[in-house]
């Protein structure tokens, strides 16, 4: 264990010598340009995400602080951004109004040990398994929810329920009343997003600008609407986890969510790193960034803040910003902080229209559009049900759930496609010479398992009623076969004896051959009956 651990401590600290081995002032330039324009775009996410969590706009800052300092510096990449994501946020949403804020603390811690616990066990690789129809039904799903989520602060309005579904019944049965000072700020912020350049928004980001525009006008007319509220000076939050006061003996209850978090957290961390990583042209190491957000998560709730993730917006920006190293995350980290003693009683003016405008569009945007049309524009059915499954799940179900049933989902297509294998057979002319008439080949391509034995079955049984000599079976087109499949072929075997029919075998796979040799199918058959090719068969015969 302890060779283990030295060993990754090495690996980490050379790779770091590796990231910092011709960095120089221009390198710190580039990583500080960087840093800074993450961070503006960084600050008004981190505000929203907290509030749209159910905790409050300072959890949201302590956390993209934190995460910038710890899980980016210990990160499995030079590029990733960590940080309060809106699908986190969606996830805490509920958490909050059956627990409360300590649910969310205690969640978050245990989902850090997850993490851990994942990353120890190397799972990270398990994502990349995850099929990219039933990841944009997930993405849609969770911006349907943080969009849901925002319409209460978006027009001033008060809805029941606490997830998703049951607020958007309460909307359509409710109606809107709408407070037009609320909704103008909102509505103002949406349309400069939207409308402002993307040359602009690389310099400035739009969200800063609308949040600054809106403040400037509430703190000028002093309209009734919903405020951010007090941002404590302090990184530790007024409300956080207390060790000594972690309630062991209802630990049990948090487990579900803490799964929820953890899973969300490695799924999102893993998959922007992998996009990230293509445009960095820089690998990501699965196992050491699981480490990295596994402490990130247990150490935040302990200040206040609720659980991080990377974040492929503010990361994307870093890179495309001309970001080096992993000093860009801390920095952005540093400048966030700066702005939480400097801009606090600025900050808690913000009305909180203002932040839901910024999430309905990051919502918005939140899709890929690219993927979830080439799924409709071509077509494809089974990529068409994952989404729209993984989509509807992720809104009613949790999120969690959503993505077991997707992938349930798609294994069980798998499964029916699996199920069709391909069989053709050939009568053996008579020109050949020896080789008698009723001599048929059976051509098999497909995967040969307990959902498709039974065509074989059926092909037998026609080519038995139709008096057939001799059956020769090629398997060259079948890669893999299970135990049910090598069982329907003994007793294909036999049903072929009893009518004096004999069965060749040839064009094995090592794989199939290796199988049917361990369940003693060979001395079953007999070793004469194998051969390379339908041709060396053919030839046996003569």
């Amino acid at each position: 264990m302890r060779k283990a651990n030295n060993l990754k401590q090495a690996s980490f600290l050379t790779d770091l010598k590796r990231e910092f081995s011709s960095y120089s002032a221009a390198s710190f330039s580039k990583d500080l340009l960087a840093g800074l324009t993450v961070t503006a775009v960084a600050l008004p996410l981190a505000l929203a995400f907290g509030v749209s969590s159910g905790l409050d706009a300072a959890s949201g800052l302590i956390t993209a602080i934190l995460a910038g300092l710890i899980i980016g510096a210990l990160g499995g990449a030079s590029f990733q951004i960590s940080g309060p994501t809106g699908a986190m946020a969606a996830i805490l949403v509920s958490l909050v109004v059956r627990h409360g804020t300590e649910g969310v603390f205690i969640a978050g811690f245990l989902s850090g040990l997850i993490l851990l616990a994942a990353a120890y066990l190397k799972v990270g690789a398990l994502v990349s398994y995850i099929p990219s129809p039933v990841v944009t039904g997930f993405t849609s799903g969770i911006a349907v929810i943080i969009a849901l989520g925002q319409i209460d602060n978006f027009f001033g309005t008060a809805s029941s329920g606490e997830g998703a579904l049951a607020k958007l019944i309460s909307y359509t049965s409710l109606g809107f009343p709408i407070d037009l000072a609320t909704m103008a700020y909102g509505l103002f912020v949406v349309l400069l997003m939207v409308l402002w350049p993307k040359k602009w928004n690389a310099r400035f980001p739009a969200s800063l600008l609308g949040i600054i525009i809106t403040l400037g006008v509430q703190m000028f007319l002093n309209l009734s609407v919903k405020e951010v509220g007090m941002i404590p000076r302090s990184l530790m939050g007024e409300n956080r986890l207390h060790i000594f006061e972690l309630p062991i003996r209802e630990l049990a209850q948090y487990i579900s969510p803490a799964i929820s978090i953890a899973a969300l957290g490695m799924v999102e961390s893993l998959l922007c790193g992998s996009s990230a990583g293509k445009m960095k042209g820089e690998k990501l190491n699965a196992t050491r960034e699981l480490y990295a957000q596994g402490i990130g998560n247990v150490i935040i709730p302990f200040f206040g803040g609720i659980p991080a993730t990377a974040a492929i917006a503010r990361t994307s920006v870093a890179i495309k910003s001309g970001q080096q190293t992993r000093i860009t995350g801390i920095i952005h980290a540093i400048g966030l902080l700066a702005s939480m003693f400097l801009l606090s009683p600025y900050m808690s003016r913000i009305p909180l229209a203002s932040l839901a405008g910024v999430l309905m569009v990051t919502a918005w945007r939140m899709n890929e559009w690219h993927s979830i049309r080439q799924i409709f524009s071509k077509k494809i059915k089974t990529s068409m049900a994952q989404f729209l499954i993984t989509m509807v799940a992720t809104v009613v179900f949790d999120l969690t759930i959503a993505i077991l049933i997707g992938l349930i989902f798609s294994m069980v297509m798998f499964i029916i496609r699996s199920h069709h294998i391909s069989i053709e057979i050939d009568p053996v002319s008579a020109e050949l010479g020896t080789y008698d008439a009723t001599t048929k080949v059976v051509y098999v391509d497909g995967s040969l398992f307990f959902g498709s034995q039974e065509q074989l079955t059926k092909t037998v049984e026609s080519l038995l009623s139709e008096g057939v000599g001799r059956i020769i079976f090629s398997l060259r087109g079948v890669a893999t076969i299970d135990h049910s499949s090598i069982n329907e072929f003994v007793e294909i075997v036999h049903m072929c004896r009893k009518q004096s029919v004999d069965v060749l075998f040839c064009g094995l796979q090592p794989s199939v051959q290796s199988l049917m040799k361990r369940l003693d199918f060979y001395d079953l058959v007999g070793q004469d009956k194998f051969f390379s090719s339908a041709v060396t068969a053919l030839e046996s015969l003569r």
